[in-house]
């Protein structure tokens, strides 16, 4: 018999938990489905990122403390945001040197999944077509898809291995590699040139004929939903978590 599954602590950013809880209830049904036992502290907070996003490093080092003291004695964090994962996993080491073994231990959803435990199939079914947002913290800093420069035939991210095994799920992809212009504080700071930005990632993606677009970050996919929602154009954004959580109805 193979090892056991890890117990997973599970890390919800909070912009998850305040505006889109049920991706987080969808990554708790995943990592059930894949064997997982899954701990939830309720007490979490912030992990810093708008902070680090803007250089403030003094403000952001308190949230990375109480984060890996609270995550310290975990065997593995999961967490369903590759922004969020990769400010533990690259900033801290910046914010807060030491503290390698949190910060190891620290996953995005599918990259746990495929990487980790090595799943790929979880049952889900999702009968669409369905574009891919390659995230920039996801693409760039934990290497989740294949950039843009990558050579011909180079291996596919976590993300697009486990789509592809979705049943009834056609994939497509935007024909360019760009932002789509959230960039966190960035929304904030040029909400006009996000918006374009925005905008020209929704035109790509609707050329592509996909009824849903899919990635790692709710962020993103909340930042195309209020361009969608105001030209009424697009594909509909779904996390990825809820695609791997949809199970064939009777």
């Amino acid at each position: 018999m193979g090892a056991p599954n890890p117990r997973v602590a599970l890390f919800v950013p909070c912009y998850v938990d305040q505006f889109g809880p049920e991706v987080a209830w969808a990554t708790l049904r995943v990592l059930e489905r894949a064997g997982c036992s899954v701990d939830y502290d309720s007490d979490q907070t912030c992990c810093g990122q708008p902070f680090v996003n803007l250089g403030l490093s003094a403000a952001a080092l308190p949230l990375a403390r109480a984060h890996l003291a609270r995550f310290a004695s975990a065997e593995v964090v999961v967490c369903p945001s590759a922004s969020c994962v990769a400010t533990v996993r690259h900033h801290y080491g910046v914010l807060e040197p030491g503290a390698e073994e949190v910060r190891a231990r620290t996953y995005e959803l599918g990259e746990f999944l495929v990487h980790r435990l090595g799943r790929v199939e979880l049952g889900a079914s999702f009968p669409h077509r369905v574009a891919l947002l390659e995230s920039c913290h996801g693409l760039r800093e934990l290497g989740l898809g294949r950039p843009s420069e990558a050579p011909s035939g180079a291996p596919a991210g976590s993300t697009e291995q486990l789509l592809r095994a979705v049943s009834g799920l056609e994939l497509v992809f935007p024909e360019r590699d760009e932002c789509c212009g959230f960039g966190g504080a960035f929304a904030v700071e040029y909400p006009e040139v996000s918006a374009r930005m925005g905008r020209a990632k929704l035109a790509q993606l609707e050329d592509t004929g996909a009824e849903y677009v899919t990635g790692t970050d709710l962020s993103c996919l909340i930042h195309l939903d209020g361009l969608r929602r105001r030209t009424g154009r697009g594909p509909q954004p779904v996390h990825l978590a809820e695609v791997l959580a949809a199970e064939e109805t009777a």
